[in-house]
């Protein structure tokens, strides 16, 4: 008859799977919500110069982004702000991480009207500035983490 391990070991499995589910929460690999969402940063006491902050990163609006594939349109919005969500049409979707939709009337309420591999293609003049960070970063700066001085935009 065989025995089975020790306790210890299933301890350190549900422990290793915490760590993974948190890492990729953390990275943004995966949504509880569907939507997907970019974390965005402010630059304080300074100016930008390409991805760099002369003083330090502040916490940003969060927009989020939500794929309805059947209908090609994207929903968006700020997390947390009193604006309407807004809606692009006509838009071409493989998946919720790669789609490009055509330029909206109000293009400067939108940070993003294309995604590549889950990143925001920056359209400079066509859509609002962004200076993106990860999740990880800006729930530091949401802490109050001044040490930050480059977005990963």
């Amino acid at each position: 008859m065989k025995t089975l391990p020790k306790a210890p070991f299933y301890g350190a499995i549900a422990f290793t799977a915490a760590i993974l589910c948190l890492t990729a929460w953390l990275h943004d690999f995966f949504s509880t919500t569907g939507a997907k969402t970019i974390y965005a940063a402010e630059c304080a006491d300074g100016t930008w110069r390409g991805k760099t902050c002369t003083g330090h990163l502040v916490v940003g609006d969060r927009h989020r982004f939500k794929i309805l594939k059947a209908h090609r349109e994207v929903l968006y919005w700020v997390a947390g702000s009193s604006e309407p969500s807004r809606k692009l049409e006509g838009c071409t979707i493989d998946n919720a991480k790669d789609w490009v939709c055509p330029l909206p009337a109000d293009v400067h309420a939108i940070v993003a009207t294309e995604m590549r591999h889950g990143d925001p293609v920056v359209h400079p003049g066509k859509t609002r500035p962004l200076h993106a960070v990860p999740k990880w970063k800006w729930l530091l700066l949401e802490q109050g983490a001044s040490f930050f001085h480059d977005a990963d935009d």
